[in-house]
């Protein structure tokens, strides 16, 4: 796999942080999470004066072949009829994108659709959907690195037009498997606790869903490697693996990365457990309604900003959460500081 150069921020500047936060005309920490969030973003940007420039959003798209064991109760046709959709206008994603001037950019990583004749999708297709990881790896090494570099190239197209912000979504029936499984290995937590209903699995639907992910890590422990990268790879969505190398690549340029919801959010974990300094540069959107989300983030300690019950995935949630970021931006930049307004400092 491709190597990441990811390095903490630089410190030294953080006592300069922040002395300005705690300076501004407000008692301490009165603004609670907009401090800590402001804090991380001058830290990310090495500045007093951060910014948010051209923010644009990457929505992968890839079938699983775990779909064929009735885990979701949605088909595989959905992902591409929604592919489709997303180039009219019409999905939650685009809204939201509409609403807080997000670029977007909708990948074919690996629907089992031909999708190249629209030419608002763009054509990183490995192959058709993933193979079945009940009976083995979802795919190849070079399939992985083709989607890690496809996830690096779109990164790049967006740096390169000046977007210092990123927020990465997914489309992909059946998504929730994979993440289910990277959870339970990755956080040493029982499988049966990180399973939940996907896009609304009766309880019926939910007791399959668990019997069919417990054989497969069951095969899959049969080959006794904990290889992280071994293990992301054999349970991954193209478009999961997209998403993953996407994070490492904004986080390695110094971008802000935003993360959605329990999809998402695996990306991440599965992302920190190569490279553990990419969680400085994430900024966690939401907690899902998804089973087992709240547990995820704090596995990294992570630290959501909205909770709205949110599992559409297609990075929504996220998304929702930039104005927040916003204002964190806002007030270290044009709140004053207790000097200039000529108030005594009252803590």
């Amino acid at each position: 796999m491709r190597t990441f150069n990811i390095q903490k921020p630089n410190e030294k500047i953080l006592p300069q942080i922040i002395d300005k936060i705690d300076n501004l005309n407000k008692p301490k920490g009165a603004l609670g999470r907009l401090e800590t969030l402001a804090e991380q973003i001058c830290l990310i940007q090495q500045t007093l004066l951060p910014t948010l420039q051209h923010p644009c959003h990457l929505l992968f798209g890839g079938d699983h072949g775990i779909e064929r064991e009735g885990v979701s109760v949605s088909p595989r046709d959905v992902t591409w009829q929604q592919m489709l959709n997303f180039t009219r206008g019409g999905g939650g994603v685009n809204m939201f994108c509409r609403q807080h001037h997000f670029t977007l950019y909708i990948i074919d990583m690996g629907v089992d659709h031909d999708l190249t004749d629209n030419p608002d999708i763009i054509n990183r297709k490995v192959a058709h959907g993933t193979r079945n990881f009940l009976y083995e790896p979802a795919m190849t090494e070079e399939e992985f690195q083709q989607a890690i570099e496809t996830g690096c190239e779109m990164v790049d197209r967006c740096y390169d037009d000046g977007c210092n912000i990123i927020c990465m979504g997914e489309m992909g029936i059946a998504n929730t498997s994979p993440s289910s499984i990277w959870m339970h290995l990755f956080g040493n937590i029982p499988l049966d606790a990180c399973i939940g209903v996907g896009a609304g699995l009766n309880d019926v639907g939910l007791q399959h869903k668990r019997e069919i992910l417990h054989k497969a890590v069951a095969r899959f422990n049969t080959n006794n490697n904990t290889d992280t990268e071994y293990i992301i790879r054999y349970f991954a969505g193209f478009e999961m693996a997209g998403a993953i190398g996407a994070m490492l690549r904004a986080a390695e340029k110094g971008m802000i990365v935003m993360v959605d919801g329990f999809i998402m959010t695996a990306c991440m974990l599965a992302a920190s457990r190569l490279y553990p300094e990419i969680l400085r540069y994430a900024v966690f959107g939401h907690c899902g309604d998804e089973g087992g989300h709240r547990k995820m983030l704090d596995l990294m300690h992570a630290q959501p900003l909205l909770q709205l019950g949110l599992r559409l995935g297609e990075g929504t949630g996220a998304l929702c959460a930039y104005p927040i970021i916003e204002s964190a931006v806002h007030m270290v930049n044009e709140m004053n500081n207790f000097q200039n307004a000529n108030i005594t400092k009252y803590f």
